[in-house]
């Protein structure tokens, strides 16, 4: 078990901004080298999708939002 000032620090560097950037490296690094694996293994490549979509109000919506 550590200490509370090394829990701290600990917490602490993982909040930074750099901490997420390195994240999302290592996440890259990974996927990327699981995707050439499969590939190689004869799998199918994954398909493309996306991540999120922006869901906007439809115009009826609006009007019954101003009465």
């Amino acid at each position: 078990m550590q200490t509370n000032e090394f829990e701290k620090a600990y917490g602490d560097f993982i909040e930074r901004r750099e901490y997420d950037e390195a994240q999302n490296a290592l996440f890259m690094v990974v996927r990327i080298s699981f995707e050439a694996g499969w590939k190689a293994a004869g799998g199918e490549p994954p398909t493309p999708h996306k991540i999120f979509e922006l869901v906007l109000p439809e115009a009826d919506d609006k009007e019954q939002e101003k009465e």
